[in-house]
């Protein structure tokens, strides 16, 4: 499946290392990056003091960011592999836990309107899992201004949302990494048995993590 995969994608909570892994992979594939910039977004850091006041603004930049660089992507042909950290179709997780009804309501048509034609689908998703207090001890030592404030509630409900959307994505090709047993980012042994599990992936759906 790996060698095949022009459109490559890495998803996960906040916290599973899906930035970091989507950079180590494209590195490895001398593949294009294509990164969520969430040091651009100005209202992230005010919508983890006070949510209902900035999840609005906070989402709507996150989206205006995504569709500008999906725009600006092309078609992906020929020798041309592209590594991304975010899925676009879903967006909605975070807007549906953090808008009001009204909030989404409007959400929903800007992004329905918005929504790039010519996007590239991607032809692997790779699935970080982690448990909401991994998840927590490794935001707590990346030690970033923004993130401060994220409660492990907050990481409970957000994973929990990822867990159900990717139960029913059929979209593209998922690979399932337990990403809490499993630190391809920081353990090269980890890494090269990940590029191994996804050469070798024949299922639409597969899981990768250590037995107990």
């Amino acid at each position: 499946m790996l060698d095949k995969a022009r459109y490559i994608v890495v998803e996960g909570p906040i916290g599973a290392g899906k930035t970091s892994l989507a950079r180590r992979l494209a590195d490895r594939l001398q593949a294009e990056a294509v990164f969520e910039q969430a040091e651009l977004n100005p209202f992230l850091g005010r919508f983890y003091q006070q949510s209902e006041r900035w999840g609005l603004a906070t989402q709507l930049s996150f989206l205006f960011q995504r569709i500008d660089q999906l725009s600006t992507l092309g078609p992906i042909e020929g020798e041309r592999r592209v590594v991304a950290d975010f899925l676009f179709d879903k967006d909605h997780l975070f807007a549906e836990q953090n808008l009001s009804p009204d909030e989404l309501a409007l959400y929903r048509r800007v992004h329905d309107g918005l929504q790039p034609a010519n996007a590239p689908r991607p032809d692997l998703v790779i699935y970080l899992q982690a448990r909401p207090d991994t998840l927590m001890e490794r935001i707590r030592k990346r030690g970033l201004d923004a993130e401060r404030r994220i409660t492990e509630l907050y990481l409970e409900q957000v994973a929990e949302r990822y867990t159900r959307y990717f139960y029913q994505y059929d979209a593209a090709p998922l690979f399932i990494v337990d990403a809490g047993k499993l630190n391809p980012v920081d353990r090269d042994e980890d890494f090269e048995l990940l590029l191994e599990r996804l050469r070798e992936m024949r299922s639409y759906r597969e899981f990768f993590g250590y037995a107990d």
